[in-house]
């Protein structure tokens, strides 16, 4: 298959996940910024209901939908680049003996994408995951901002000047913390979805598209949950680096001694629930919209040559 059915299967993969899970995206980035620990005691933080709450009253229930355009601006091609980048170093790893896997003689596949080792899929989606995450940092730190309650922007121009202004080096910000989150994050991701998707596929035996994506989507929420478990102290991290300033959040071990001092341990894991929920279903969602976007243009291509 083309890259260009890559690109534009990724890209509607990311767009459905964005509209659908915002609210989530939003809550959590509220919950990681950080608050005044003066103004709560012992450390605490206001809980998902508070400040969901504050949203409805203060911007009504679309302002859970804040930040959906540098969302958008940064899932939708991010995504789109991921998901094909990604395949593209499959299509290469695949052509290696080391980290090719065969298909069964039998039975019915629920992909169209190449079939690589345990191995290969961890070490595939690191690289791609780490490079297209750092390219797209810039966009990622808009998103954050928007989604804060740290930032008054009105308008997506207004914060991508306020972010050229402030220098070059804000650019990257965070970009340190994002690798430490993605690499593992995304490999481990791979690694578990695939091989989940061909368990069920044995066990289940799917003769059908959408008995195929049902497959798609439960192998991408389960590989989300142990993935986003794994890997969530650096989104908290990566956060905390592009909401916040200060010399106490100037680098990554500031950034860590703080949250150590102001929260302990379970600092680390503020909004870990909202996060475990957005990519449990963004998984499900944009991975079985992604490879079911993917089964029907190549159904309709092995078709076309019947019909006419």
């Amino acid at each position: 298959m083309s890259y260009s059915q890559h690109l534009a299967s990724g890209a509607l993969s990311g767009l459905t996940s964005v509209i659908c899970l915002q609210p989530f995206d939003l809550l959590k980035t509220r919950m990681q910024q950080g608050y005044d620990t003066s103004h709560h005691l012992q450390g605490r933080v206001p809980g998902i209901i508070s400040i969901a709450r504050n949203v409805v009253d203060t911007h009504g229930v679309f302002g859970l939908w804040r930040g959906t355009l540098p969302t958008l601006a940064r899932n939708v091609p991010g995504v789109a680049l991921y998901m094909s980048t990604l395949n593209q170093v499959r299509v290469v790893m695949a052509g290696t003996t080391y980290f090719t896997k065969m298909r069964p003689a039998s039975g019915s596949s629920s992909s169209v994408l190449p079939s690589l080792t345990l191995q290969g899929n961890l070490l595939a989606g690191a690289v791609t995951r780490s490079a297209v995450g750092t390219l797209l940092n810039p966009l990622a730190i808009l998103k954050a901002r928007y989604e804060s309650d740290l930032y008054a922007y009105r308008s997506l121009w207004e914060a991508f000047s306020s972010l050229i202004k402030s220098g070059p080096s804000q650019l990257f910000r965070g970009a340190a913390a994002s690798v430490m989150r993605d690499a593992p994050y995304a490999g481990l991701f791979l690694m578990t979805y695939e091989h989940l998707k061909h368990e069920s596929g044995i066990l289940f035996n799917p003769l059908t598209n959408s008995s195929m994506i049902v497959i798609n989507g439960f192998a991408g929420a389960g590989a989300g949950t142990a993935a986003t478990l794994l890997t969530h102290p650096f989104d908290v991290l990566k956060t905390r680096l592009q909401v916040r300033n200060g010399d106490k959040y100037h680098t990554l071990r500031s950034t860590v001694r703080t949250i150590w001092t102001d929260r302990g341990l379970r600092g680390f894991f503020d909004g870990i629930s909202l996060r475990l929920s957005r990519k449990v279903l963004s998984s499900a969602i944009g991975w079985a919209v992604y490879e079911g976007t993917l089964l029907f243009i190549h159904n309709r291509t092995r078709l076309r040559p019947a019909v006419a």
